[in-house]
C-alpha cells in the first residue's frame, strides 16, 4: 500500500477538519443503519485528533466503545475515469467504513493505515457521505491488549499499558486518484561498495498489461543519477552521498509505468537514503561505523489534540532532540505517525520503530500498577488468536516503514512477560515473521526488568537487546550507590550474550520546580543524580552502545496513586519546558557524542 501522494498522474484530496461525530455507548448505530443519512444527535469533532480531551466531559474523556464519525466529500470533477480511493492514515484501535450506504473496509489496529477502491460508489463532481465506525475498546485479542471488567459501578476498560489510552482518527484521511493501470509498492534497499552506492528496488503492479516499469533515480538537486527498467533491479549511484546519522540526505527515485511510446500511464516518487545496518557483535553499525544511540523514548501526545500528528508540534519536538543532542528516538509504544518518520528522513535521525504490543506482562501490571489475577499467556488470555493480531500488527508496521532509511531497528514488543516458556512459544513465530517481512533490519523487543539477565526465555531471538531498567527509582528508590551496584551487576551479565546492548528506557519520576539541598526522588536534583548513576553504568560496558531516556517529555496516563497527573520522567515537560536532566543530558550529548 502507497501512501496518497501527488504527482504526475495521481492527485489527492485531505479530508481534515471538522467532522460529525458521535458516541454509541448501546452499540446501536450499525443495527440502526446510522451510516445510512447525516448522523442524529451529532456533535462537532476535529480530525485528526484524539477525541478524549477536545470535549469537556469525563463521560468522554474515559469512554470506551463505538463511536461514529461522518463527513460529506465532494469528488474532484477531474476524477471522471480514474480509480479512487478512500485512505485512512490511522483508526485508534479498529474501524469499519461506509461510503454513502456501502460498507467499504474494516480494519484491526490503531496505529497504521488502511484504505479501499471506493470508484464503483462515487461519482466525479458529485458529492458522498463518508462514514467512520471507530472502536477503541481492548481485549486480550487486541494490541495492545485489555479487558472489560464489571465493577459495581458498571463495566470498566482496564489496560496495562502506561499511557492514556487516546482514541479516534489521530491522522490524516484522504481521497486520492490513480490510474487503473497503477503501481500498488515499491520496495528498496541500499547499500554501497567505496564510494559507489546501490538501489535494490522491486515494483509491484497491477493493470499493467502491454506495460513496462522504468524506474529515474534523481539526486538531491533534482539531476539524474541512475536508470533502469524492469519489476526488480539494482541501481549503481556513483559519488555516493550516503544517508547517516546528522546527515539526512535523500535521493528521489520515481517509478513509472510506460507505454510502448514512452508515455507514463503511472508514477509514484519514493525517497531513498542510501546506507547499511549491520549488528558485528557487541557493536552496531550504520555504513560500518559503530553507532551510539543518544535520545529518548517519545510518545505522541499533546494536550487536548492527544495523539494527533501536528506539524508545529513535529518541528519544536525535532528543535528540541537538536538542541539536546538525541541523534535517535524510540517510536513507544507503537507505530508513529509517517510525517514523523519522512522528518526524521530528511534530518538524519535514527529511529527504532515499535509496533503497539504493550502490556503483554500480567506480572509487571501486579507488580507495579496493582494486582489482576490474570495469566499472561493461555488459551483464555493471550492466546494464538492473540499471536496473529500481533503479527499482522508486525507485518502492516513493516511494510508501511521499510523504505525510510531513518529505521534501523524493528522492536515487535515492549516489555512483554519473557521469562516463561508462553511467552517463548508465542514470540518464536512472531521473530520469523519479523525476518520474512524484512530480512535487512535487526529485530528486538524491550526486555523489562522482572526478566533480569539468566532468566529470559526471549532474548535469544533478538539481534540487539534492549533493555528497560529503573535501578533507583522503582527499585533502590532512593539509594543511588546501591542502585548502581546492583545495575552495574546485571548489565555486565547481559554483556556475555555477544549482543549490543541498548537501554531502552531509565528514567525517575520529577516535578517540574521541585528542588531539595539532597538529592530526594521527585525533585530535579535527584532526576540529575539518577542520570548520572546510569551514565557511569553504561560508560563502564563496551558493549553499551546507545541510551534512550525514560521519557522525552512528561505524558498522560490512566489516573491512579502511582502517576499524578500523568507520568513526569520527562526530560520536559508535557509543554517541553526544560527540567534540570535536560541541560545535563545537553552537557553529556553534546560533549561525549
Amino acid at each position: 500500500m502507497l501512501r496518497p501522494q501527488d504527482t504526475t498522474t495521481r492527485e489527492r484530496k485531505n479530508l481534515d477538519g471538522i467532522w460529525s461525530f458521535r458516541l454509541d455507548a448501546e452499540a446501536a448505530g450499525r443495527d440502526a443503519r446510522w451510516y445510512a443519512g447525516p448522523l442524529a444527535d451529532a456533535r462537532d469533532m476535529a480530525v485528526p485528533a484524539s477525541f478524549n480531551d477536545v470535549v469537556a466531559d469525563a463521560a468522554v474523556r474515559d469512554y470506551f466503545g463505538d463511536i461514529w464519525y461522518q463527513r460529506t466529500v465532494r469528488v474532484p470533477r477531474g476524477w471522471d475515469g480514474q480509480r479512487v480511493v478512500l485512505h485512512f492514515e490511522s483508526a485508534t484501535h479498529r474501524a469499519t467504513v461506509w461510503v454513502d450506504e456501502h460498507e467499504v473496509m474494516s480494519h484491526e489496529g490503531g496505529y497504521t493505515p488502511f484504505e479501499a477502491d471506493i470508484t464503483e460508489f462515487v461519482t466525479a463532481g458529485e458529492e458522498v457521505l463518508v462514514t467512520a465506525l471507530v472502536n477503541n475498546t481492548l481485549s486480550f485479542q487486541s494490541i495492545p491488549p485489555g479487558v472489560i471488567e464489571q465493577r459495581p459501578s458498571g463495566p470498566a476498560q482496564v489496560y496495562w499499558h502506561d499511557f492514556f489510552n487516546y482514541a479516534g482518527i489521530h491522522r490524516s484521511v484522504w481521497l486520492s486518484a490513480t490510474p487503473q493501470a497503477r503501481i500498488e509498492d515499491v520496495t528498496v534497499v541500499t547499500g554501497f561498495t567505496g564510494s559507489t552506492g546501490s538501489v535494490d528496488w522491486t515494483v509491484e503492479a497491477v493493470d499493467q498489461d502491454g506495460l513496462d516499469v522504468h524506474v529515474v533515480l534523481r539526486d538531491g538537486s533534482g539531476g539524474v543519477v541512475a536508470e533502469g527498467s524492469g519489476a526488480t533491479g539494482t541501481l549503481e549511484v556513483p559519488d555516493v552521498h550516503l544517508w547517516g546519522p546528522g546527515d539526512g540526505y535523500l535521493y528521489g527515485l520515481e517509478a513509472q509505468l510506460v507505454d510502448d511510446g514512452g508515455a507514463v500511464v503511472d508514477s509514484v516518487s519514493q525517497n531513498v537514503g542510501v546506507r547499511t545496518v549491520e549488528v558485528r557483535g557487541t557493536e552496531f553499525l550504520i555504513n560500518g561505523e559503530p553507532f551510539y544511540f543518544t535520545g529518548f523514548g517519545m510518545h505522541e501526545d499533546h494536550a487536548i489534540i492527544g495523539k494527533a500528528q501536528n506539524d508545529a508540534h513535529l518541528v519544536n519536538d525535532f528543535e528540541l532532540l537538536d538542541w539536546i543532542g538525541a541523534n535517535s528516538f524510540r517510536t513507544s509504544h507503537y507505530p508513529y505517525s509517517e510525517d514523523v518518520l519522512d522528518y526524521a528522513d530528511r534530518h538524519g535521525i535514527v529511529v527504532i520503530d515499535e509496533t503497539a504490543a504493550v502490556g503483554l506482562n500480567m506480572g509487571l501490571g501486579g507488580g507495579i500498577f496493582g494486582g489482576q489475577g490474570y495469566t499472561t499467556f493461555s488459551p483464555e488470555t493471550i492466546n494464538d488468536a492473540s499471536q496473529e493480531v500481533h503479527a499482522q500488527a508486525i507485518r502492516e508496521l513493516i511494510a508501511r516503514d521499510k523504505n525510510h532509511p531513518s529505521v534501523v531497528v524493528w522492536s515487535i514488543a515492549n516489555e512483554p512477560e519473557s521469562d516463561t516458556e508462553g511467552a517463548e512459544n508465542y514470540f518464536r513465530p512472531l521473530f520469523d515473521v519479523a525476518r520474512e517481512a524484512d530480512p535487512t533490519r535487526p529485530v528486538g523487543f524491550v526486555n523489562v526488568m522482572l526478566a533480569p539477565h539468566g532468566t529470559c526465555r526471549v532474548s535469544q531471538f533478538a539481534d540487539i537487546l534492549m533493555l528497560n531498567r529503573y535501578y533507583g527509582w522503582y527499585v533502590n528508590t532512593g539509594d543511588l550507590p546501591g542502585a548502581e551496584i546492583a545495575w552495574t551487576e546485571e548489565l555486565q551479565g547481559w554483556a556475555t550474550e555477544g549482543k549490543p546492548i541498548v537501554i531502552t528506557e531509565y528514567g525517575a519520576d520529577t516535578l517540574a520546580g521541585n528542588h531539595s539541598l539532597t538529592p530526594q526522588p521527585w525533585s530535579e536534583e535527584y532526576q540529575v543524580d539518577y542520570l548520572d548513576m546510569n551514565h557511569r553504568v553504561f560508560d563502564s560496558i563496551d558493549a553499551v552502545v546507545g541510551e534512550h531516556v525514560w521519557n522525552f517529555a512528561d505524558f498522560a496516563t490512566t489516573s491512579g496513586i502511582m502517576r499524578v497527573d500523568g507520568n513526569k520522567k520527562g526530560a520536559f515537560t508535557r509543554d517541553r519546558r526544560p527540567k534540570s536532566a535536560a541541560f545535563a543530558l545537553r552537557r553529556r550529548w553534546k560533549k561525549n557524542f
